[in-house]
């Protein structure tokens, strides 16, 4: 099957004024590594999953891809990437757009930003319409090109992704989904109690045509009307849940509703939003119904009715989500942009509402977006010398007053509705997501022993889940590769044999001296795979580009003989293997795949029991995402300056047991970090003689007064139990004009200020 084109960049050619994108043409293409190179690694990446047996067999079907169709698909390959700008690109979004669960759980991260500090902004409205301000500052800049481009340590990473960030939707189809970005979109959706609002908030020039003042307004008049909705009726009127389906069977339903001209309009609306403000009307009581919301929606339940903020989303989209004590978020659909270019978006909007709040005080000081109010709002005052000047009125319509978009719902879309969110709550009650806030260290204490962070935290989760089960698991863990023209990321796999080493050792009757020295090996041999990887020198996208162009010439030559034994039912018959009453000679027909991609190795390495993922930034207090096998965990961390913060997920795995055997692993190796310390710098102590008097360790003279020797004590810091020191555990092994929606919705009354 031919998947559904990526989407199209509006910034391709941009002006050579643009800050923004000024250093796109700087970036080198992503290498295609050499054929050799790339099996050698992911032999290694292997090598500590495997027993020597399977080991034995995935070796033979590398070598036989070596001396047989590996060079040639190789060839291929650079043929075909000679007119990409990035030869993954086309086949990696065709494996999010051909992706056919639903996306929600499945795709989607979530960002928890920390609290507003501001006492008024803490409050859900005003923390709503400060975030929605400072995002139109964002949008703003991108779209005028003076957004600073990101760097790191002077080196310029790829911007392409945010033009993807806003106006973009991901729509299902019966042949797998496809990507719509509206690069001059200018309004938002918001979500409240199920019910869809939206209201224009840009002008053409992008400049906000809303003070923050005036938002709020708006965002106080939608809750007062969505509120008229008695709790028990909002699940079976939420349109949202919808998308939260399979997407083959949103697709029918979407089909369903555009039948119908009222319902297509205001689909058009949401499609072509900046982005979606979900206002839930409950707040988390606990650090796991925290995540629970921004992942998926609370499930609650009144009389048998879903009450849960899992009837408040729309996932499609882009979703800044704000709980009714004030706590914020986004929840973002995956297709085009990486966690990297949102945490950016996250971080720099919240940066901007504590720069306003210092506006607020000193009119003087400096913002961090350059967005000016548009002459055509209502609270425009023009600059000093200029009071007299009419601005002319605009030339196409901007509506700034909140409408509700009423759909029509018949037999149908209820049924569909109601066995969505029967469906979605399922999901969530299979789901078990917690959070550790580790308070008592993190990256200074980490860094001060020697060690890369995010290294140490790696192997923190190896010795989390070994001493939780007894064995080694495929671990997934993100590389960016945004130094590179249309860069995302390329696959650490974190088990390698000084991986492996590591666990031997530490669980083990080994001398601690040993387990740090292991440990610090292990921790220096990831910092070089993922340096590596950063360069594009890793195993799995190359070796997944070759496995998608043998797919794709199977395919061909499939179709090649089937029009040949059947020529009369080939013509006008569609090129897809699903949809011809020959299906079964087609496949009979198709070429055999080269051993490499049949052999256990490659399922095992495609198959993330820990699926990791590093987002760090002071702007954020979690990060998340739901497990991507069903029997794995799926781990968002930030590794602060004095904490780790760890969201993990799971399907009815014990997610709570796992982060505490990670805590007694922190504190346990913290323990034997400062032990090493201490007796590597112990100065000659006192001693107590036969006759019990303390003597000068040097002179042998006695010491007068009390004698106080400070040691550490385990139990300061090791509370509970831990079995991380035992050495009775054995290796396992493995295992522009006037839009046509601008008629749709039903504007509703406001109250004057």
């Amino acid at each position: 099957m031919t998947a559904p084109p990526g989407p199209v960049t509006k910034f391709e050619d941009n002006p050579p004024e643009s800050r923004t994108f000024a250093r796109q043409h700087e970036l080198p293409k992503l290498p295609i590594p050499p054929l050799e190179d790339t099996c050698r690694r992911y032999l290694t990446a292997l090598e500590g999953l495997q027993d020597p047996r399977e080991h034995a067999e995935t070796r033979r079907a590398v070598e036989d891809f070596l001396h047989n169709d590996g060079p040639r698909i190789q060839e291929k390959l650079k043929e075909y990437a000679k007119d990409k700008a990035s030869y993954i690109e086309e086949f990696w979004y065709e494996s999010y757009l051909s992706h056919s669960d639903p996306v929600v759980l499945a795709l989607n991260p979530f960002f928890v930003l920390e609290n507003d500090p501001t006492p008024d902004r803490g409050q859900q409205l005003p923390r709503a319409a400060s975030l929605i301000v400072s995002s139109l500052g964002f949008i703003h800049d991108l779209r005028a090109g003076i957004l600073e481009p990101d760097t790191v340590r002077g080196t310029p990473l790829d911007m392409d992704q945010y033009t993807r960030l806003f106006g973009t939707a991901r729509i299902p189809t019966e042949r797998g989904c496809k990507m719509e970005v509206h690069p001059e979109s200018r309004h938002i959706v918001v979500l409240r109690r199920g019910q869809f609002y939206w209201f224009d908030v840009l002008d053409a020039e992008n400049r906000p045509v809303l003070t923050e003042r005036e938002i709020l307004r708006n965002l106080q008049a939608i809750v007062g009307d969505a509120d008229q909705m008695p709790i028990h009726e909002v699940a079976k009127n939420s349109i949202g849940v919808l998308s939260t389906e399979n997407r083959k069977v949103w697709s029918q339903l979407r089909k369903a509703l555009i039948r119908n001209k009222n319902n297509e309009s205001c689909l058009e609306v949401i499609d072509n939003a900046l982005f979606i403000v979900c206002l839930d009307d409950a707040s988390p009581e606990n650090l796991a119904e925290l995540c629970d919301n921004f992942l998926c929606g609370t499930y609650d339940l009144k009389g048998g009715i879903q009450v849960g903020t899992c009837v408040n989303r729309w996932y499609d989209k882009l979703q800044i989500i704000v709980c009714a004590d004030g706590a914020a978020g986004i929840n973002f659909e995956h297709t085009g942009v990486d966690g990297h270019t949102v945490l950016r978006f996250a971080a720099d909007i919240f940066t901007e509402g504590l720069m306003l709040l210092a506006r607020s005080i000193n009119p003087s000081a400096p913002t961090l977006f350059h967005a000016p109010l548009s002459p055509y709002a209502k609270s425009y005052k023009p600059p000093r010398g200029k009071s007299g000047t009419q601005t002319p009125p605009p030339t196409y319509v901007i509506d700034t007053a909140p409408k509700k978009l009423e759909w029509t719902l018949y037999p149908e879309l209820r049924a569909g509705i109601r066995f969505a969110e029967t469906r979605l709550s399922d999901l969530i009650c299979q789901n078990d997501c917690q959070a550790l806030e580790f308070k008592t260290y993190g990256k200074n204490f980490i860094t001060s022993h020697g060690f890369s962070p995010d290294a140490f935290v790696q192997m923190a989760f190896q010795a989390a889940y070994y001493g939780l089960y007894g064995r080694i698991e495929c671990t997934y863990e993100p590389a960016m590769t945004k130094a590179f023209l249309h860069g995302r990321t390329e696959a650490i796999r974190t088990v390698q044999p000084h991986t492996v080493d590591f666990i031997k050792t530490f669980f083990s009757e080994a001398p601690n001296a040993q387990k740090i020295a292991s440990l610090r090996k292990a921790c220096e041999g990831h910092v070089q795979l993922t340096k590596d990887c950063s360069k594009g020198l890793g195993q799995d996208r190359h070796l997944y580009a070759l496995y998608c162009l043998v797919q794709r010439e199977r395919e061909r030559e499939s179709q090649a003989a089937a029009a040949k034994e059947y020529p009369d039912e080939d013509e006008g018959r569609p090129a897809s293997p699903t949809s011809t009453a020959s299906s079964g000679s087609n496949a009979h027909n198709k070429p055999p795949l080269p051993a490499i991609f049949t052999d256990s190795g490659w399922l095992l390495l495609n198959r993330s029991i820990l699926s990791t993922s590093n987002c760090g930034n002071p702007a954020l207090r979690l990060f998340g995402f739901g497990p991507v096998a069903a029997d794995g965990f799926g781990i968002g961390y930030i590794i602060k300056d004095e904490g780790i913060s760890v969201c993990a997920s799971s399907k009815h795995l014990q997610t709570r047991r796992f982060l505490d055997t990670l805590k007694g692993y922190l504190l346990d190796v913290q323990r034997i970090l400062i032990q090493l310390h201490l007796s590597a710098n112990q100065r000659p102590e006192p001693f107590v003689d036969h006759a019990g008097v303390l003597r000068d360790s040097k002179t042998g003279r006695p010491i007068g007064g009390q004698n106080v020797i400070v040691g550490y004590d385990d139990e300061d810091t090791m509370p509970g139990y831990s079995f991380f020191d035992s050495g009775d555990v054995e290796l396992l092994g493995r295992r522009k004009s006037r839009p046509s929606f601008y008629n749709t919705g039903r504007i509703i009354p406001m109250a004057e200020y």
